[in-house]
């Protein structure tokens, strides 16, 4: 039996959180550590806010303190990347070789979307095509690159996209097109032959994949259920992770455990500890999450670790929202202790800190006592990773006027609107 307290350590450890950051004076993250943090997460999550960083930039910066972006821009985002992206979890950057791990969920998707269904690909068949015969003989392009006089269809409710923007994501999810980089956070598409080399697109058999898919996702969470696990990859088929389980079992590579707490209807809810997590004796950290960090992204997981509940509230109308448009979680040691809203004035050189709000302590157990002095000083690395010379924070929030306190801040008013 595993208190939450040691789940939660052991969950931290294996995402990296065991080991201690670098000092601000340290020389910034090289190559081999900013790719050694990718391979413990396994898949590195993209959103396009960009409220106070892109998302896909925070989980390194969670782990490792500041970094060049540039560098991690050159690692994912260049015409001869290892890395390419697909729907992992969502979207996410994947390495190029594992794109044979997801032809199970793309030939789904093929009979999903594809011929056959009556949607956009019967719909606007000759641009499709074109689109491929485009690829074929020009190479890699970014959706502006194309040029067609059947470019222009009716803009839905929610997409500003044309029909030749339609017609690559669809041939993405398919399998047939592949990121091959991006120009500024522009993607550029091309045909899957012309990025990933020919042993990394044969076709892992479903199982093989699930299996492999699920042993990554044991690892990287050291400690999960099996809804942990297929939510990591966002594997829908219950029956197929617990076969893969069990194989991974009999393997000797997970074994089954019990978290205090972890119940379904008054009864205890199974879990799998992977033969190589660690239980430290404690985690000394103090961070902010983004929204779509492994620790956060399921949020029955996050409930159950953290008793953190967490919604996003980008879509939530102003009035209604009750921590802010984008808050993060803040991490201090092994719990979350609280929420931030931030935004990067980048005219004024300045981090807002929009609210601030305290969570109540898991498991019943006060924060440390030096949890507001830590989390100020969170807050300036965040700034001086994003270049911003000062911080300003809002009075919205529980915690505003002691985080402000802490940090010697200028205070500002709670904005309209967003």
């Amino acid at each position: 039996m595993l208190s939450r307290a040691q789940a939660r350590r052991i969950a931290l450890a294996a995402q990296g959180f065991g080991r201690a950051r670098p000092a601000a004076d340290a020389p910034p993250p090289g190559p081999r550590l900013l790719a050694g943090t990718l391979q413990r997460m396994a898949a590195l999550q993209i959103d396009s806010v960009n409220v106070f960083a892109r998302s896909h930039y925070l989980p390194l910066f969670s782990r490792l303190g500041a970094y060049d972006a540039d560098r991690l821009d050159r690692m994912l985002m260049a015409r001869r990347s290892a890395f390419t992206e697909y729907r992992a979890h969502e979207a996410a950057f994947i390495p190029r070789r594992d794109w044979g791990l997801f032809a199970f969920r793309m030939r789904a998707m093929r009979e999903k979307y594809g011929p056959g269904t009556d949607g956009f690909v019967d719909h606007h068949a000759a641009i499709v095509q074109w689109v491929r015969d485009e690829l074929a003989a020009r190479g890699p392009l970014r959706p502006a690159e194309f040029d067609h006089e059947l470019r222009r269809v009716p803009r839905g409710p929610w997409w500003d996209w044309d029909a030749v923007k339609n017609s690559l994501e669809h041939l993405w999810l398919f399998g047939e097109v592949a990121i091959a980089g991006r120009r500024g956070f522009e993607r550029v598409y091309a045909l899957a032959e012309q990025v990933i080399g020919d042993d990394a697109r044969a076709e892992v058999p479903r199982a093989d994949a699930i299996r492999e898919l699920v042993r990554r996702a044991a690892r990287a969470y050291g400690v999960a259920t099996a809804s942990d696990l297929a939510d990591y990859w966002r594997i829908r088929d219950r029956a197929a992770v617990l076969d893969a389980l069990a194989d991974l079992a009999d393997a000797g590579e997970v074994e089954p455990v019990h978290v205090a707490g972890w119940e379904r209807a008054g009864r205890p809810l199974p879990a799998w500890r992977h033969r190589d997590a660690v239980l430290p004796r404690r985690i000394e950290a103090a961070t902010v999450l983004t929204p779509f960090d492994p620790v956060v992204w399921f949020r029955d997981r996050a409930a159950r670790l953290f008793d953190f509940d967490y919604r996003i509230e980008i879509y939530t109308p102003a009035p209604q929202r009750r921590f802010g448009y984008y808050s993060l979680p803040v991490l201090i040691d092994d719990d979350l202790v609280g929420r931030v809203d931030l935004k990067a004035d980048r005219g004024r050189s300045t981090l807002l800190v929009q609210s601030a709000w305290w969570e109540r302590p898991a498991a019943g157990a006060p924060h440390p006592r030096d949890a507001v002095e830590r989390i100020g000083a969170a807050l300036r690395d965040a700034a001086r990773w994003q270049g911003l010379e000062s911080v300003s924070v809002g009075r919205w929030g529980d915690a505003a006027d002691e985080v402000a306190g802490a940090l010697g801040a200028v205070r500002h008013e709670r904005a309209t609107g967003r």
